[in-house]
């Protein structure tokens, strides 16, 4: 039987509890300003995804009003990193990066592969919008790979997949064979694109490569594990 002490002291703790959680629900990762941004460094940036991602892992992803943001950015946006990745609907960046509207710029294409339209609109993120890092984000099991590491012939897909063929090459042959079947092959085929991409960006893109040579950008590459959520970064 609950004694009418027992009920009080039980309702002061709810309220305590209340109190806290809303405390906490309102301490809502603000929006990126300009100066927050532009007060980062290349390191710190790619800190920030590193740190966010563990949060996503474990759990503990912050507390965000979208709406405040949506607010906060509707006269202009200042991201702090933009992400060449995959269009795989189970790898969406500013979810496993647990960032909100205005943090990140994305530039999705099957394969996370750089073409001329996609390098400029890295240049815009970088040059013009001031982004610190880009990062190439391939994954595990990826469908565009498979379908280069198979040379599937369909549509325009086929001219999408050619910019993936120079991974597919790359990778020397494997125990098991050389087409989707084989997902050691595959693994290495994502791999190798990502590589292949970072080093592209510095080579075909003038503008970023002189923001990497004055230490205000870093393009690196990372994976994503479907299986475990985690990002493993690399360069």
């Amino acid at each position: 039987m609950i004694t009418r002490r027992r009920f009080l002291e039980s309702a002061s703790a709810a309220g305590v509890l209340w109190a806290i959680s809303g405390r906490a629900a309102r301490a809502d990762a603000p929006a990126m300003t300009r100066e927050t941004r532009d007060a980062m460094t290349p390191d710190q940036a790619l800190d920030a995804l590193v740190q966010g991602n563990a949060r996503f892992v474990g759990g503990g992803m912050r507390p965000r009003d979208l709406m405040a943001q949506v607010r906060a950015t509707a006269t202009g946006q200042y991201p702090f990193a933009a992400v060449l990745d995959c269009m795989d609907s189970r790898v969406p960046p500013e979810i496993v990066f647990d960032q909100g509207i205005g943090d990140v710029f994305i530039v999705r294409v099957a394969g996370n592969f750089v073409d001329v339209d996609l390098l400029g609109s890295l240049e815009f993120a970088t040059k013009v919008s001031g982004a610190k890092l880009v990062v190439v984000l391939g994954h595990t099991d990826c469908g565009a790979i498979k379908g280069a590491c198979d040379d599937v012939q369909l549509g325009n897909l086929t001219a999408t997949l050619s910019h993936i063929a120079p991974a597919v090459y790359a990778v020397p042959d494997t125990d098991g064979g050389r087409s989707s079947k084989n997902k050691a092959f595959v693994q290495k085929v994502a791999e190798a694109n990502v590589r292949l991409n970072v080093k592209a960006i510095g080579e075909r893109s003038a503008v970023m490569r002189e923001l990497v040579d004055a230490k205000q950008l870093r393009v690196v590459g990372a994976m994503y594990d479907l299986a475990t959520g985690k990002v493993t970064f690399s360069g």
